[in-house]
């Protein structure tokens, strides 16, 4: 049997790896440098190969995975668009995704915490997810 906190925390990064791949795609076409373009996008493409993996694991498990949650898409679509109508820079840009990218693994860590009794796979998924965010953080410092 299946246990339920792997199920769980399979959804967490589903509704996780969604909401990060829609985060880059929401700032993709207002950056102007193109090492900077392309660290995102490459972001962006690991979110997707991450994304199918959990899918098949959920897949597994018979479930359809999570959605964001609506309040939060809204909330940074809101925040995105807002800072990018102020200050359409790559700094601007950096500083959202930094953020979100905070904010994820915050989450991440939680969720992590909460479902002790995950399996070994959905565990290792999570720590890959949270490692990939801390990256592109470090990553994308220069454009501060």
């Amino acid at each position: 049997m299946i246990e339920p906190d792997t199920i769980r925390l399979l959804r967490e990064c589903d509704a996780g790896v969604r909401m990060g791949t829609s985060s880059i795609e929401d700032v993709l076409q207002y950056v102007k440098d193109k090492n900077f373009r392309q660290c995102l996008a490459d972001c962006k493409n690991k979110h997707l190969q991450l994304q199918v993996e959990i899918q098949e694991l959920l897949n597994d498990c018979q479930d359809t995975g999570k959605e964001p949650g609506l309040m939060a898409q809204g909330m940074s679509w809101i925040k995105t668009n807002m800072k990018l109508a102020m200050n359409e820079s790559d700094a601007t840009i950096a500083d959202l995704m930094t953020d979100g990218c905070n904010m994820g693994v915050k989450s991440l860590h939680k969720y992590l915490n909460q479902y002790k009794a995950a399996d070994e796979k959905s565990k290792d998924i999570t720590k890959r997810l949270i490692n990939l965010e801390e990256t592109l953080v470090l990553d994308i410092r220069g454009y501060l």
